[in-house]
C-alpha cells in the first residue's frame, strides 16, 4: 500500500523540491499551498494533489487534513515546511513584523503539527518533519527575530516527542545551512532603520560576507533527499544537519567555549 505525505509550503524551494522527491519515491503526495491554483510544476504528477492551506489559518489547515483524510485514508507523515525570513536591524522591527514572523513560523507550525498528532494518534503511527534551520541551534547576526523562531521549533519539537513516543509518533528535524532557495530571494524581508545610518556600515559587511556564502551553496534537492531519508530510515533519529557548512558548525558550536564561537563568527563578517 503506497504511503502518503501532506507537505506544507510547495510553492518554492524545498518544499517543491521535497514533492518531487518523495513523488519519484512512489508516494502520494499531499501538496499543499496558499494559492494552489497557480501551481503548474505538478500537473503531470499523478500521485500528487494540491490542496489549499494556509499555515496561519486554523480553518483551513482542518479542512485540508479532513479532506486530505477523506481521500487517501491514512497520512503518514506531516512535513512542516513552511516558512519565511526576516533579517536587518532589530531596532526596526514592528511589532507587526514580529508578530507575522512568529505566527508562521512557529503558531503555524504547531497549528500544523497538533491537527496532525489529532490524525496520527488514532491510526498508532505516524512521522513529523519540521523544517528548522542550523539557524536554531546557532546565530548569526542580523537574525534575531528569525533564529528567535528556529530557536523555538527546536525546543517545542524535542520536548513533543517524549510525550508522542506512546503512540507511535516520530518527531523529526531537519537543520539546513546556506540553501539556494527564495529565502535568500522573494521570501526574504529585511528591515532596516529609515532614522539613522549607524548601522549601514555593519549591514553591508554582513551583505558582503552573506554573498560570498551563497556562492557555494547546494539547492534544495539535497535537503530534500535528507527529509526523505528522515522519513524512511525507521531510526530514532531526530536532528538531521545538510547543506555545507551547516553540518561542520554545528559540531564547531558544541565543541568551542561561547567566546571562541563569537569570535569565530566576528571574524568571518569582518565585524
Amino acid at each position: 500500500m503506497k504511503k502518503t505525505v501532506l507537505i506544507t509550503g510547495t510553492s518554492s524551494g524545498i518544499g517543491k523540491a521535497t514533492v518531487f522527491e518523495f513523488a519519484q519515491n512512489g508516494w502520494n503526495v499531499i501538496a499543499t499551498q496558499r494559492n494552489p491554483e497557480k501551481e503548474t510544476d505538478f500537473n503531470k504528477l499523478q500521485n500528487v494533489k494540491m490542496y489549499a492551506l494556509d499555515v496561519t489559518n486554523l480553518e483551513s489547515i482542518k479542512a485540508a487534513m479532513s479532506n486530505a483524510q477523506i481521500d487517501f485514508g491514512k497520512i503518514d507523515v506531516v512535513i512542516n515546511n513552511a516558512g519565511y525570513g526576516v533579517d536587518g536591524a532589530f531596532e526596526a522591527m514592528s511589532d507587526e513584523i514580529i508578530e507575522k514572523q512568529f505566527n508562521t513560523n512557529v503558531f503555524g507550525l504547531m497549528r500544523v503539527t497538533r491537527e496532525a498528532i489529532k490524525l496520527m494518534r488514532p491510526q498508532g503511527s505516524g512521522t513529523i518533519i519540521q523544517i528548522s534551520s542550523m539557524g536554531g541551534k546557532i546565530t548569526f547576526p542580523l537574525y534575531s527575530i528569525y533564529h528567535s523562531t528556529k530557536f523555538a521549533v527546536e525546543g517545542f519539537t524535542e520536548s513533543l516527542h517524549y510525550e508522542l513516543a506512546q503512540f507511535n509518533i516520530k518527531m523529526k528535524l531537519i537543520e539546513p545551512g546556506p540553501i539556494v532557495t527564495d529565502f535568500y530571494g522573494r521570501s526574504r524581508q529585511f528591515i532596516k532603520p529609515t532614522d539613522t545610518n549607524q548601522y549601514d556600515e555593519f549591514i553591508q559587511k554582513f551583505n558582503e560576507a552573506a554573498e560570498k556564502v551563497m556562492k557555494d551553496a547546494e539547492g534544495p534537492e539535497v535537503v530534500a533527499k535528507r527529509i526523505y531519508k528522515s522519513a524512511t530510515d525507521n531510526s530514532n533519529q531526530m536532528r538531521y544537519a545538510v547543506g555545507k557548512p551547516g553540518p561542520m558548525l554545528l559540531v564547531l558550536r558544541k565543541l568551542l567555549s561561547d567566546k571562541l564561537y563569537f569570535l569565530m563568527v566576528r571574524k568571518s563578517y569582518n565585524l
